[in-house]
């Protein structure tokens, strides 16, 4: 827990015409600043006192130094870190931040910085990605990357808040990163007014995300830091100074940009203002009234190292403005922020830490004090430690099962589905939609493929077939040479052949015998393939029944798995509060133990004296 570093800079007067004035603001220790008139008399109500204040002879590398390092430092080391400039048009802001041509900016030292010591750390490896965004008219446009205009901002447990769809190079000098910045000032939006001929009309934040782990894990005895990658963020911010129309004399394009600048420093003041205030009366904080503040919510109030550089014009026209600027600045003054180390932790290596964390209690413990109730807390923390240890390996084996037959269920539905694309398109045999020519030279009436659906159809087989003319006979008397024809030579009464009836049908042959005995035999088959695929239809039903019981189980055991992990967290912190209590303790001991050696040395020297005052007396009585 560490307030929020600020500190003011003047940048020069621009004439010479404006050190003489009626007002003036003086530094006092650089530390101080008050407002005087010309013979010093303050004027009374306007004093403020800061961390640093600068005045025109302070260089960029001088802030940096006393202002910025200590930050660059700690985001290697895995501290979110934020650094940016406020105040009115064309008092330094971008100066301080992007630097000129002869004079590097906080950003470029920032960046050289960064390297440097990741140079130095050797037994980490490091990943650094860098990103560039502007904040223009509230909409988020990236730097680095043509086109990408309105970029939304969303929120996530594992990243926190971020910018969705930005572009992030991963970068391994400072010279790339120099290169990516100058593409972004060159996308970057400037504007001229009458106080500054290239004004910055949008907020910029340059990001670096800064990634560490561990070369090589040590010993078995040294894991506290095993599978833990640190993940730091830092933003460096050049905001877009407030104005005034009068001044300015904006119009147009400009008045528009003025007014979205002015309302987005206007919501970063409330949320300052809300901030400094004490809890009871702090109310709601307004970060999602503005993109800017919703951005730099985790270092205004959250978990980053923050720095504030507020640049002021010495010229008795701003005073008014700079009065603002110094008002912001001591609001700013008294946020409190909660840093600490950004680590993503696997389980096991969590488990692993807090038993470390408790063996070395124990360790203590036994050397400084034999107190029997912290020895049985301490316990008690151990056991339910390894508790939720199997407790959480056995959840892992049980989703293992669990997912494995989930696999064996939807391989059987695959394996039962393609059965019943199969017994669908199973092809029947082929004949001529006409006739089938026999070797006799005899032809069957016309047979057709039977469609696939279940449909019974009346046989064709009964009708009558084709056959040759009756002789045609006129009258009752017939030659004999038409009776040898019909009777092959055998003679019959004609009376006979007048009573014999007409003939129905031939005969079927045995091929179309054989055909018909095919086609009973298809539809039989046919009616077993129906029942099959119905009982692989049933069959189908129960697996998917029996698949989606799976998937509720395993819902049910991911939800007892977060409890879980909810009960572990409780049990981290309650382990973590009793550290607390027993570093308490071991501090009282420790002074009690000072106490009494002081009383135990006071009270020796006393007796010594005595014994000397005793002896004394005895000698001169003597």
């Amino acid at each position: 827990m560490e307030k929020i570093s600020v500190a003011i800079r003047f940048r020069p007067f621009r004439s010479q015409e404006s050190i003489f004035s009626d007002r003036y603001w003086r530094i006092e220790d650089n530390r101080s600043i008050s407002l005087h008139r010309p013979l010093g008399t303050p004027v009374s109500g306007v004093s403020f006192a800061f961390d640093h204040v600068f005045d025109h002879t302070f260089t960029n590398e001088m802030v940096y130094s006393m202002l910025i390092k200590s930050i660059i430092d700690a985001a290697v080391h895995g501290f979110n870190g934020t650094a940016f400039a406020y105040g009115q048009t064309s008092s330094g802001k971008t100066f301080t931040m992007n630097g000129s041509e002869n004079e590097l900016g906080i950003i470029q030292l920032a960046v050289r910085d960064v390297f440097n010591n990741v140079e130095m750390i050797k037994d980490r490896e490091f990943l650094i990605r860098v990103s560039y965004m502007e904040i223009y008219n509230e909409e988020i446009n990236d730097l680095l990357s043509l086109g990408s205009e309105r970029l939304p901002i969303h929120e996530s447990l594992e990243r926190g808040i971020y910018v969705s769809g930005l572009r992030e190079d991963i970068v391994n000098c400072s010279d790339q990163v120099l290169q990516l910045i100058k593409l972004g000032e060159a996308n970057r939006r400037f504007g001229e007014t009458n106080m500054n001929a290239r004004s910055s009309r949008s907020h910029t934040i340059f990001r670096m995300i800064i990634e560490s782990s561990l070369k090589e894990q040590g010993s078995s005895d040294d894991i506290s830091d095993a599978d833990a990658i640190r993940v730091s963020v830092l933003n460096l911010v050049d905001l877009a100074g407030s104005e005034r129309i009068s001044k300015t004399g904006a119009g147009g394009v400009r008045l528009k940009e003025g007014k979205y600048i002015n309302k987005s420093l206007m919501i970063l003041g409330n949320v300052i203002n809300k901030l400094s205030e004490s809890g009871k009366q702090r109310g709601h904080i307004p970060y999602r009234d503005s993109k800017l503040t919703r951005i730099l919510q985790p270092a205004l109030g959250g978990n980053a190292k923050t720095s504030i550089i507020c640049t002021v014009a010495p010229e008795e026209d701003h005073i008014e403005e700079s009065r603002g600027t110094l008002l912001f600045a001591s609001r700013a003054k008294r946020i409190t922020n909660y840093a600490q180390v950004n680590e993503v932790l696997t389980d096991a290596a969590l488990l692993k830490r807090q038993k470390l964390e408790i063996e070395e209690l124990r360790r203590k413990l036994h050397e400084g004090s034999n107190s029997e109730v912290l020895e049985q807390v301490i316990l008690k923390q151990r056991n339910d430690m390894l508790k939720s240890e199997s407790e959480r390996e056995k959840l892992v084996i049980e989703l293992e099962e669990e997912r494995k037959s989930r696999e064996v269920l939807e391989q059987r539905i695959r394996e039962q589905e393609l059965m019943i694309s199969e017994l669908n398109g199973l092809p029947l045999p082929d004949c001529d939609e006409t006739s089938i020519q026999t070797s006799e030279g005899f032809k069957t009436p016309g047979y057709k493929t039977i469609p696939s659906d279940y449909v019974a159809r009346r046989t064709t087989y009964s009708s009558k077939f084709e056959s040759s003319p009756f002789p045609i006979i006129s009258g009752n008397i017939a030659d004999e040479d038409l009776w040898l024809q019909l009777n092959n030579g055998h003679t019959t009464d004609i009376n006979m052949l007048q009573m014999t009836p007409g003939l129905k049908s031939q005969s079927l042959h045995p091929h179309d015998i054989s055909i018909k005995k095919q086609s009973v035999t298809l539809e039989i088959e046919k009616c077993q393939c129906a029942e099959n695929i119905s009982h692989l239809e049933a069959e189908k039903a129960s697996l998917i029944q029996a698949h989606l019981k799976s998937k509720e189980e395993v819902q049910i055991l991911s939800s007892e798995k977060e409890q879980l992990v909810n009960e572990l967290e409780n049990e981290k912190q309650k382990f973590l509060d009793l550290r607390k209590e027993l570093k308490q303790f071991v501090d009282a001991f420790f002074k009690h133990e000072t106490k009494l050696v002081s009383i135990y040395t006071k009270s020796k020297a006393m007796v010594d004296n005595l014994k000397t005052c005793k002896s004394g007396y005895s000698i001169d009585h003597l």
